[in-house]
């Protein structure tokens, strides 16, 4: 171990918790604006295909799900503060050349860069977090970190909806550079330097860990488009498991291995990775059904839409800090459960509330926001007591991991549900193989039938809603009985 530095004043580790939530919140949004800015591109110049365009969307999340945890060793290895430098420099880079790109092809070429550059930035800030944070404020830092996590899907919303009030799509890449710039000035001003892990790196373990993480999401993201029982995708998921049990038997062998699969025998950090996995589940999931849900099912516009979804971060901003006081005085197992009850009983009450006044809609999204405001924070926590401080950023590597992988199953699922939902409900004219699969085809192809086509996509909503609150409920049930069985054992 190298380079250490002493404990920071107060002062000065507020600045560096400012700057490392900032960076959090860049990356987190950007997977949520992106779906704003989809008609835009949709209908722009570079005439993506359906199948382009569903990449646009899902490159960088897939990019960044996978290089997650190898970026995240790296920094262990390298230097954090370095490779959180050189995350952002991508970010900017990646953003530009899609804010500039004549074609689809580059254009995915840009947002493939992003996704590296954010996948060099997520872990790393909760390394960098975890090894310059005086002890006293560690706990309240990483609530704090968590739960900015858990709205930068909300700012991304409303500051997308924002930029898109221009009509040009474009400017909300030139924005992410701009930021990811001046990130990378305030990160190289305030953030010093920790400490360095001689460990070697393990290039067979990643590369194998990278394809399959890349063949799991390929299935999810090619379900809902080729459908799940195409070759296309079973061969993947088929790929993907192979891959994994390969991994399984790598990582057994080397003497560092980039993140030892041992490590999920214990009951605490496994129960947390699939509580993280759940809870971007549900939230993305809604991120992705709620945006069209205001747009078509109340006529709001696209910042209206934005700005609808506010609600849900008004807990986060107003109690997350308090969690680690609750958590000492009820028990993680007892948080963790108020935080899927609460997660999963809003996504209901949302699914009941399409049609009533948007003021019941907003205060279910209140519910939402105060099971995010518990389960975040918590169960990060959770993932970084379950690894040791020199694996800071392989734990905030496996935190964002999860994350990923638990946003691109909720757009997938409740997608599917959505589009089988709604053709099923279509009127019987539209119905049919060949029929529309979405609202915007469905009304190119009779516009008179409006009334009849928007209600098709509520029901879509509603019943993706229900089922989501539904998962959320039993694997919500998992993981308290996990993190329950975790801490008598421990004790």
């Amino acid at each position: 171990m190298t380079d250490t530095i002493p404990p920071l004043d107060g002062r000065r580790a507020s600045s560096v918790l400012a700057a490392l939530c900032a960076c959090t919140a860049l990356v987190i949004g950007f997977v949520a604006a992106i779906n704003l800015a989809v008609p835009m591109i949709a209908a722009s110049a570079l005439h993506p295909s359906s199948s382009e365009l569903l990449w646009i969307v899902d490159g960088y999340v897939v990019v960044f799900a996978c290089l997650v945890i190898p970026a995240g060793a790296a920094g262990d290895r390298f230097g954090r503060k370095g490779v959180l430098l050189a995350g952002l420099a991508a970010l900017a880079a990646g953003a530009a050349v899609s804010a500039l790109a004549p074609t689809v092809t580059i254009m995915l070429a840009g947002r493939v860069l992003t996704g590296v550059g954010a996948a060099l930035v997520l872990p790393n800030t909760m390394g960098v977090l975890v090894h310059t944070m005086p002890p006293a404020r560690r706990g309240r830092a990483i609530a704090t970190w968590a739960g900015m996590s858990g709205i930068g899907g909300v700012i991304g919303n409303v500051g997308g909806g924002l930029l898109m009030t221009t009509g040009d799509w474009r400017l909300l890449f030139v924005a992410v550079a701009l930021i990811a710039a001046g990130c990378a000035t305030w990160v190289a001003v305030a953030v010093p330097r920790t400490g360095r892990h001689s460990r070697a790196l393990d290039p067979a373990g990643t590369v194998t860990f990278v394809a399959a993480i890349v063949a799991l999401l390929a299935g999810i993201i090619e379900g809902p488009e080729s459908g799940w029982a195409s070759p296309l995708v079973l061969g993947c998921f088929a790929a993907a498991a192979a891959l994994l049990v390969v991994w399984v038997l790598i990582e057994r062998r080397v003497a560092h291995p980039m993140l030892d699969p041992r490590i999920f025998r214990s009951p605490l950090l496994s129960a947390a990775s699939v509580g993280m996995l759940v809870a971007f589940f549900a939230n993305f999931g809604l991120f992705y059904v709620n945006a069209s849900l205001l747009q078509y099912g109340r006529g709001f516009t696209v910042l209206e839409a934005g700005l609808g979804v506010v609600p849900l971060v008004v807990p986060v901003l107003a109690g997350v800090r308090f969690v680690p006081r609750l958590v000492s005085r009820i028990g993680r197992s007892a948080v963790l459960a108020l935080a899927f009850l609460a997660t999963s009983g809003g996504l209901l009450g949302l699914s009941t509330a399409i049609s009533q006044p948007y003021a019941v809609y907003a205060c279910w999204l209140v519910v939402v926001g105060i099971g995010v405001t518990l389960a975040l924070p918590t169960l990060t926590a959770e993932i970084t007591d379950g690894l040791p401080a020199e694996q800071a950023g392989v734990a905030g590597g496996l935190q964002s991991a999860t994350r990923e992988l638990g946003s691109a199953l909720g757009v997938a699922v409740v997608g599917t549900i959505l589009t089988a939902v709604f053709s099923g409900a279509l009127p019987a004219s539209l119905r049919g193989p060949d029929g529309p699969h979405t609202v915007a085809e469905a009304l190119a192809t009779a516009p008179a039938q409006r009334p009849e086509i928007v209600h098709a996509f509520t029901d879509g909503a509603a019943s993706a809603l229900l089922i989501t609150s539904l998962i959320a409920f039993a694997a919500g049930l998992v993981v308290v009985a996990g993190s329950a069985w975790a801490a008598r054992h421990t004790h």
